[in-house]
């Protein structure tokens, strides 16, 4: 007796939990805020970690806890070619046993995860990201580490959204909040970490909810300066435009930024698929490709790993013209190698490099030519960003993280000067950017067919009126004054002597002549008021084309004419239809999107919240509706909700869902799935 009471007050409790959290899962501000401060703390640590699984792995790979330069150049030579090969080793059998995801350089995989699964990663992404970049970075590997932390902070995003079972339009949000949490924390730059989430990982500054994104962002910053300190990630000098002449030489330094990035691009792309064809086993792709690293690092040890003290160097004018220019080729090289042959890691430290270098190199030269230019390390700060921008096709996240991981705004005006010009030659040039050509060449186009526009989606057969004010041209003037004060319409559409659309008669027209009514009011006919330049709708047209021509005209309703008799007129649309539609569009698609993670939840809960005031439930049909069709009963103007699908049960069989059309007859057992405000469902529960 005791236990079954227990077990009694357990589901009780269970069923009283689970209420509670959806409601909260309901309320659109808190809920997401909460969460977007959970994701960035989560991926502030991501990062926290990424770094020092990097430490742990040089430490096993070359015997030291901070790498550089000097000491690769001591270390025996079987190190300098094994270590790389041994982190291939651990990538390649990660990534073929046990997540492909972490193949490469992770963001392109986020992008797709957005657009083809609703943001849905695999959990265990995480992890295997985690130990194949720290591992592949540790051990020499030509990459970066941001491409990897922004992997793992969508993936934990992703896990967070699957966890709490949100609707696509959160998990896309949730894993934005994720990448951002990365990328602020990886550069110690939250503004830059948002605006790159939204600008590269979205695609879309549309975006509806932006705050919880920058909460993630900032969350993860907080986390990322508690345990390594607040401070730039590259220390420069000061540096002064030295003449507003010199800008010039910067538009000459986005211009060729722009063709060494196309250059980065088309390289990494043709050795990947070079590896590609090649027919071995995926697991000795990385091992070769790590050889072939090690080898190039006896000569050049600049291009292990990310090359943050390299291109401090450079910053700081300590590199020479000839070793910054050999290093641009290198690094792409390199870089191509690592990543081609299926390692692990990101291409965003190597554009970095590589545009350090480049604007190095031209600073040095322009210093030669003119002598008022400023220090080549100026140059060389300012082809970081230009290369990035225009390798990513986002200047803006360039230009911020730059100025974030910097704090130098001096050179703001030359850096937006580069990165501008870099990019446009690039987009001109190549439409893909180095994230979105990899989903390219898998067959995958995230701005065909993207719905920005809900108008669209519908015709103006879905709105158009049939019942159109169609007047002869010899009707008088004050038989249209009538027609004026007794119609709802708005314009009047005048057919001419041959019965054929000749324009139209609005309020503003007859307004005007009644100044001079008692002169002209016997005279007057509606073929003298009529204005012939209406824009005529067809049927199928787009209510987005509707609205553009609404912006264009001063009307409130315009007619539509026939498919093929563009003298016949059908019918009209008013402008407040055509906003209704809209509003009705958005409404609908909010509620397909969170009934399709909640309906699956009302076979144990009989009413699912989703939206402020709004729910799901389950209702048993009354016996008075038992023998009616849905149109008979008309559910949704007696009631104020929408039946959304119908559960039969007969003979014993398990229960069919049916998508109920007007005609569909309710039986007896029948179980009604209805959308609406609480209140009116409780009415409808209770008849």
């Amino acid at each position: 007796m005791e236990k079954s009471r227990l077990n009694r007050w357990l589901t009780q409790l269970s069923d009283t939990l689970d209420q509670t959290f959806f409601r909260f899962r309901s309320t659109e501000h808190t809920f997401m805020v909460i969460m977007a401060i959970i994701i960035g703390i989560v991926g502030g640590f991501g990062a926290v970690g990424i770094q020092f699984l990097i430490k742990v792995f040089v430490k096993l790979f070359w015997n030291t806890w901070e790498f550089s330069i000097e000491y690769a150049r001591t270390v025996p030579l079987y190190v300098k070619i094994g270590a790389p090969a041994a982190g291939g080793v651990i990538v390649g059998f990660i990534v073929h046993y046990f997540a492909q995801e972490a193949k490469g350089h992770g963001v392109p995989e986020v992008m797709e995860a957005i657009a083809l699964r609703n943001g849905v990663i695999r959990p265990r992404v995480v992890i295997a990201k985690l130990l194949a970049s720290s591992a592949y970075i540790g051990s020499g590997g030509s990459v970066g580490r941001e491409g990897p932390v922004i992997q793992i902070g969508s993936s934990v995003g992703s896990t967070v959204g699957q966890l709490l079972r949100v609707n696509p339009k959160r998990m896309k949000i949730f894993v934005a909040c994720g990448a951002a949490a990365g990328i602020a924390a990886a550069f110690n730059a939250p503004v830059a970490g948002a605006l790159f989430s939204v600008e590269v990982i979205l695609g879309d500054f549309g975006v509806a909810q932006f705050s919880p994104i920058v909460i993630s962002s900032v969350m993860a910053t907080v986390v990322s300066r508690h345990f390594l300190g607040d401070f730039p990630a590259f220390e420069v000098p000061a540096y002064e435009l030295g003449s507003p002449m010199e800008l010039a030489f910067y538009i000459g330094l986005g211009l060729i930024a722009g063709l060494i990035s196309l250059l980065y691009i088309n390289t990494l792309y043709k050795f990947e698929d070079l590896f590609d064809e090649w027919s071995i086993h995926p697991v000795l792709k990385p091992i070769i490709g790590g050889l072939i690293v090690g080898v190039l690092g006896v000569f050049v040890p600049h291009i292990y790993g990310v090359g943050y003290n390299t291109m401090n160097h450079a910053l700081h004018g300590q590199l020479l013209l000839g070793t910054m220019v050999g290093l641009i080729f290198l690094k792409i090289f390199a870089t191509s190698i690592s990543l081609g042959s299926g390692g692990s890691g990101g291409v965003f430290a190597p554009s970095l490099f590589i545009g350090t270098m480049t604007g190095g190199a031209f600073g040095i030269i322009v210093n030669q030519l003119v002598p008022f230019a400023s220090s080549p390390g100026a140059y060389a700060l300012v082809g970081m960003g230009a290369v990035v921008a225009s390798a990513t096709h986002a200047p803006i996240t360039a230009i911020l993280i730059i100025f974030e991981m910097t704090n130098d705004y001096k050179l703001i005006l030359p850096l937006m000067i580069s990165s501008v010009i870099a990019t446009l030659l690039t987009t001109k040039l190549k439409r893909e950017s180095i994230y979105t050509l990899k989903l390219i060449r898998r067959g995958i186009d995230l701005f065909r067919g993207r719905e920005i526009n809900l108008l669209r989606s519908i015709p103006v057969r879905e709105v158009m009126r049939t019942d159109p004010v169609v007047i002869p041209a010899n009707t008088s003037f004050k038989k249209l004054m009538q027609l004026l004060v007794h119609s709802d319409h708005t314009q009047f559409y005048v057919l001419d002597f041959n019965n054929n659309f000749e324009g139209s008669v609005s309020l503003h027209e007859a307004r005007k002549a009644l100044l001079d009514e008692e002169y002209v009011a016997d005279l007057l006919i509606a073929h003298d008021l009529v204005n012939p330049n209406v824009p005529r709708l067809r049927p199928s047209d787009t209510l987005d084309e509707v609205m553009k021509i609404f912006g264009q005209v001063d009307a409130e309703e315009l007619p539509v004419v026939d498919e093929t008799d563009p003298g016949k007129v059908i019918g009209t649309v008013f402008y407040k239809d055509v906003i209704e539609a809209y509003n009705r569009e958005v409404v609908k698609r909010n509620l397909v999107e969170e009934m399709s993670s909640s309906i699956k939840l009302l076979e144990k809960h009989h009413q699912i919240p989703f939206l402020d005031g709004y729910a799901m439930a389950e209702i048993p049909v009354p016996l008075s509706f038992v023998g009616k069709t849905l149109r008979d009963l008309n559910i949704r103007a007696r009631f104020g909700v929408n039946v959304i699908m119908i559960k039969r049960q007969q003979d014993g069989q398990e229960p069919t869902e049916i998508m109920p059309s007007p005609d569909e007859t309710i039986q007896a057992g029948d179980v009604l799935i209805a959308v609406g405000p609480e209140k009116d469902l409780e009415v409808l529960r209770h008849l």
